[in-house]
């Protein structure tokens, strides 16, 4: 995954305290009723519950990027409905200054082959229903994204 980082400097810290909102996109894969979450295991926001996803890569669509990132992080694959509305992630320091922003394009999908697993971007992994998600610490809207994938797959 790129992130535009400066040589000499990592990709998480290119990240910090950005002059632009950086682009990322995610997925919520959808299997018997439940919803496949990842526990980030990088900053920002490690360890909080999430849909899989992650940078944009130049010239990659939207869904591409959902689907390489689900395979990259959680090794499964799925099939894309269609894209849900965007998220907005915006962190600020104790200063106020702000820290990240990532505007991230959600995209409701149904599973299709692979059990997931961690790996260096993903602490844990689950699937949960939908109600389950209020229980769970999770990244900001994350429940109503969710809502918003079942709806686009027609599932209750």
């Amino acid at each position: 995954m790129t992130g535009g980082a400066v040589e000499g400097q990592t990709e998480q810290a290119a990240r910090l305290f950005p002059t632009r909102p950086f682009l990322g996109a995610s997925i919520a894969v959808i299997r018997d009723g439940r919803v496949l979450l990842a526990a980030r295991a990088n900053e920002p926001l490690r360890g909080v519950w999430t849909l899989p996803g992650g940078l944009v890569e130049p010239g990659e669509r939207l869904a591409a990027a959902a689907l390489r990132e689900l395979r990259e992080e959680v090794g499964v694959e799925a099939e894309v409905l269609g894209a849900l509305s965007p998220t907005e992630i915006i962190l600020h320091d104790a200063d106020g200054r702000l820290r990240h922003h990532y505007v991230v394009h959600p995209h409701a999908a149904l599973w299709r082959a692979g059990e997931p697993e961690t790996g260096p971007e993903a602490l844990g992994v689950r699937w949960v229903s939908p109600t389950e998600i209020a229980g769970l610490p999770t990244t900001e809207g994350l429940a109503d994204t969710v809502a918003e994938a079942f709806a686009r797959a027609g599932v209750a």
